[in-house]
């Protein structure tokens, strides 16, 4: 079968990508797995690093990228903003607070489906809404699993520390008291793609006077179920 598509570089900047699908490799691997000559192959190598097609490891390794995992994120948002909306609203009921569901875009995170709890004092946050990834509790799951690079550049802005992080990785939630808007706890959990990369996370959010100065004791067990829930939707 031929696998030409007749434009040249697109085709060897395939043959780079699909080099990299088993592992991390050197440019000799490289050029052994093509069958590139050296420069060319090095050269594709770069080009595709520049755009985050493919990254280094810490051997300094060609690997794949990031934004491989992001596109692959992007084209599972339907599947998980469909599953979004029951979850959230059964989150709401059961923890009485608003719910949410926050994605990454650049250096803000970006409400994408949302549950408000319907009476009293309540954490509205509408869909669409844009906030800084620099506090709150979604911003800390969002940043704790990033790759190092990105992870302390984000933090140089952040109302966190790297010492906090470590911990939302360890128990696998976040919580903020404070952190975002005087007054307002939030509980957060990460969702995961079938690879295992973190694209968003799920929160519950609301006055401190309902969640205390503590809020993952009474809500971080659901948080984390409906996190969960949706990650083994996109697994579908």
């Amino acid at each position: 079968m031929d696998n030409s598509s007749g434009v040249g570089v697109l085709d060897k900047a395939a043959l780079v990508l699909a080099a990299l699908e088993p592992g991390p490799a050197t440019l000799a691997g490289l050029v052994a797995a093509t069958g590139l000559a050296r420069p060319t192959a090095h050269r594709l190598a770069v080009a595709l690093e520049h755009h985050r097609l493919v990254a280094r490891d810490m051997q300094g390794r060609f690997v794949l990228g990031p934004r491989l995992a992001e596109l692959a994120a992007a084209a599972g948002e339907d599947r998980l903003l469909a599953a979004a909306g029951p979850v959230l609203a059964r989150l709401r009921d059961i923890t009485g607070e608003s719910a949410q569901l926050f994605r990454r875009q650049g250096d803000h995170r970006v409400c994408v489906a949302a549950a408000d709890r319907p009476t009293g004092l309540r954490d509205s946050i509408p869909v669409g809404s844009q906030l800084t990834m620099s506090a709150g509790s979604a911003a800390q799951v969002l940043l704790a699993w990033e790759d190092p690079e990105r992870m302390n550049k984000g933090l140089m802005k952040a109302n966190f520390s790297a010492a906090e992080l470590s911990a939302v990785r360890k128990r696998g939630w976040a919580q903020s008291v404070g952190e975002r808007e005087q007054g307002v706890g939030s509980v957060s959990a990460p969702v995961r793609s079938p690879s295992g990369k973190v694209v968003a996370a799920v929160s519950v959010s609301g006055p401190l006077e309902r969640l205390t100065r503590q809020p993952g004791r009474m809500h971080a067990p659901a948080v984390v179920a409906a996190a969960e829930r949706l990650s083994q939707n996109l697994r579908r």
